[in-house]
């Protein structure tokens, strides 16, 4: 008899650990599993350190929230431990942000720490601990294959769907994790709160990266890498010099405001180029990408990745996390991966992840996904003798 975590043997034999942040999404976990007479153990990471909490609205504040987290575990009545993970936060998600900045790329640390921090080494110390599960707040679910396996699928409340920060995960980590909030809504998991007594009911949702809590991104950059932030130009898609800047940071792909250019018709940032410390800018149109070649590709599919995409794969692709997913296919190229866009995407940028999904909306199954290395236009006139359905690449890329 399988149990409301579709595990072997009764809730009150079954021991989960809760990572909690602090937040009502957590808590209201936390809360849930243990009302339905699980052995709870909520662990909150000690991620990073202010020194004095900033408390301007949005802001993460890592004392708050661990005080908080505290005070749910004991209001319903688990052990609750605090796990210093600043070193490895620092070495895994804060450097590799910096260092993703200034190459030119825009990066999403929230994947990295779900990937390197919460289900790599939360993990491990969740197994230590004698747990048949690790589970989270994440607005996103999971349901059982016929083989025992788990498949990952969007969120019943598309708006909180958090599924692109956890193409990442393996499909090892899927089988051990469970998110009890993937088929409620945010209200709903609130008014779970209220009934729980929970002081954290209608805390207000964190907005900002965790580590950067006034906002200012450059200012842990400047830190990690001062040479990212040094002067450089500003040119048309032509190489003229058409401006100057103060550091690439200052820009991701897509950006039209903030550039500091007159000109006659709008301008956006196509290109960042860290070796030359110049920003490429043009007309909307130079924004839209139909090639997207892929590093770090995790598969969460079934079977082989290699095996799945054959051919080519048709499936739908996700490149920021408030875009819908549109048409693509996958395909192996040169020992690697490409997404070929069906119709093109603007605001492609290195560093993002690139998601799949096996349908364009409702709850649909997350295959996997890998972060964007590069991206290419296709030319307005194909020459190429291939298939018609596989357009050209023009040379622009980004």
């Amino acid at each position: 008899m399988l149990n409301s975590l579709d595990l072997e043997g009764r809730p009150q034999d079954t021991r989960v650990v809760v990572a909690m942040s602090g937040g009502v999404d957590s808590s209201a976990t936390a809360a849930l599993l243990k009302s339905q007479g699980y052995d709870v153990v909520g662990i909150t990471l000690q991620l990073y350190d202010h020194g004095a909490a900033t408390h301007r609205k949005g802001a993460c504040c890592a004392g708050r929230d661990i005080h908080d987290a505290r005070d749910v575990a004991e209001r319903i009545g688990i052990p609750h431990y605090v796990l210093d993970y600043e070193s490895r936060f620092r070495e895994s998600v804060i450097d590799n942000f910096a260092a993703s900045y200034a190459s030119g790329e825009t990066p999403v640390p929230c994947i990295e720490c779900n990937r390197s921090v919460k289900f790599r080494d939360l993990l491990a110390t969740a197994r230590d601990l004698g747990a048949q599960a690790l589970a989270t707040g994440h607005y996103v679910a999971s349901r059982r294959l016929a083989d025992g396996s788990r498949a990952m699928v969007c969120a019943a409340d598309a708006d909180r769907d958090q599924s692109y920060f956890l193409f990442a995960t393996t499909q090892e980590q899927l089988d051990y994790l469970r998110f009890p909030l993937g088929d409620m809504s945010k209200p709903q998991t609130r008014e779970l709160a209220r009934q729980f007594d929970l002081s954290v009911a209608d805390k207000q949702d964190s907005q900002d990266i965790c580590f950067v809590p006034s906002g200012r991104y450059t200012d842990v950059i400047e830190r990690l890498k001062p040479n990212a932030l040094e002067p450089g130009e500003i040119v048309d898609m032509d190489g003229h010099v058409i401006g100057r800047h103060d550091g690439i940071v200052h820009f991701t792909i897509g950006q039209r405001r903030g550039l500091g250019i007159a000109a006659s018709a709008p301008l956006y940032v196509v290109k960042l180029d860290a070796i030359t410390r110049r920003v490429v800018v043009g007309p909307r149109e130079a924004l839209r990408m139909h090639r997207i070649v892929l590093r770090d590709v995790n598969w969460i599919g079934g079977g082989t990745l290699d095996s799945a995409v054959g051919d080519g794969l048709e499936l739908f692709v996700k490149v920021r996390s408030t875009r819908a997913p549109q048409p693509a296919w996958l395909r192996a190229v040169n020992g690697g991966y490409e997404i070929e866009l069906v119709g093109g995407e603007e605001g492609v940028s290195p560093g993002q992840a690139c998601v799949f999904y096996d349908a364009p909306d409702g709850q649909a199954r997350v295959l996997g996904g890998g972060f964007i290395k590069s991206a290419a236009a296709k030319s307005p006139v194909s020459t190429s003798p291939r298939d018609a359905n596989v357009p050209a690449v023009a040379a622009m890329r980004v």
